[in-house]
């Protein structure tokens, strides 16, 4: 007796952000070294740099267990919560989101200057490094500058594929091998086209009422870069 096809639910998408989740490659292993060196940053503050969608907010949440620290964005500082975000580590996260808005920088010198006077560890997150930031507060560039920096790149064939199977399981999809190799060969090589092609394969899925397979992503794959060359 045959044993019906089980079919993914279309169930919310839940992305897992711990460590045993993140894949470590040549591609990244520096900057993972650095993250969970922590404890060793010469000035306990750490920049950690990547394009959209490179694990930066993964890897600051395998950071943030690891040093018992608060995760906070940029854009949610004001002079008020500072106190309270400093009895402990800190990771700000996307801090290029502030630049150029005065009283936003201003209360992030604040944090920054309270954290270290208490004795915790500050991570920042950007899509680039210090140096790029468009920041108006001399004082706070200057300290951005002084922060060590790790960097995420794009990613290699391993990581590519390892970042695939997991942004598959996040929807709870298990394609066969032949998916992740044939995508992995095929698609452009970087952590934002992984995401938007597993979206849409995952929808093609549900709207075709079965499972991801080699024809199924080289059919999605097609018309992703047709639209994409279009944009």
């Amino acid at each position: 007796m045959n044993t019906p096809e089980q079919l993914p639910l279309p169930l919310p998408a839940r992305e897992a952000l711990g460590r045993e989740e993140f894949f470590v490659s040549e591609a990244n292993a520096m900057a993972v070294a650095l993250v969970e060196g922590w404890q060793d940053w010469p000035t306990r503050k750490m920049v950690l740099c990547g394009p959209s969608g490179a694990g930066k907010t993964h890897l600051a949440h395998v950071w943030a267990r690891l040093a018992k620290a608060q995760i906070v964005s940029a854009g949610a500082i004001t002079e008020g919560v500072v106190p309270a975000l400093a009895r402990s580590p800190v990771c700000v996260e996307d801090i290029e989101a502030v630049a150029g808005q005065r009283d936003a920088e201003a209360a992030l010198f604040h944090l920054h200057n309270l954290v270290l006077a208490q004795g915790h560890s500050l991570l920042f997150t950007a899509t680039r490094e210090p140096t790029h930031w468009p920041l108006i507060l001399p004082d706070l560039k200057s300290r951005m500058m002084g922060a060590q920096v790790a960097r995420l790149g794009a990613p290699d064939d391993a990581l590519l594929s390892a970042m695939l199977m997991k942004l598959f399981a996040d929807r709870q999809q298990m394609p066969a091998p032949e998916v992740l190799t044939y995508l992995t060969r095929h698609m452009p090589r970087s952590h934002a086209a992984a995401r938007e092609i597993v979206t849409a394969l995952d929808e093609a899925s549900l709207a075709h009422k079965r499972k991801v397979t080699r024809n199924m992503a080289s059919e999605v794959l097609t018309r992703w870069l047709a639209a994409r060359n279009g944009r």
